[in-house]
């Protein structure tokens, strides 16, 4: 599946993943598609979002 293009006003990284990537912990795996570090989002932002991995680990960087 490929990326998907959103835009949203204010809200979180956290709510973003729950709807789009079904688990919240991975907000992160959005904060670095789109070279964000703070998940409390300001304003309207166009995001991209990466395609859903349910192995993918959630909640850290690396």
């Amino acid at each position: 599946m490929n990326n998907r293009i959103i835009t949203v006003a204010g809200g979180n990284l956290f709510a973003v993943a729950a709807k789009y990537l079904g688990d919240a912990t991975q907000w992160i795996r959005i904060a670095q598609q789109n070279r964000i570090t703070d998940p409390v989002l300001q304003g309207v932002n166009t995001l991209t979002i990466p395609p859903v991995d349910a192995t993918a680990g959630g909640g850290v960087g690396s």
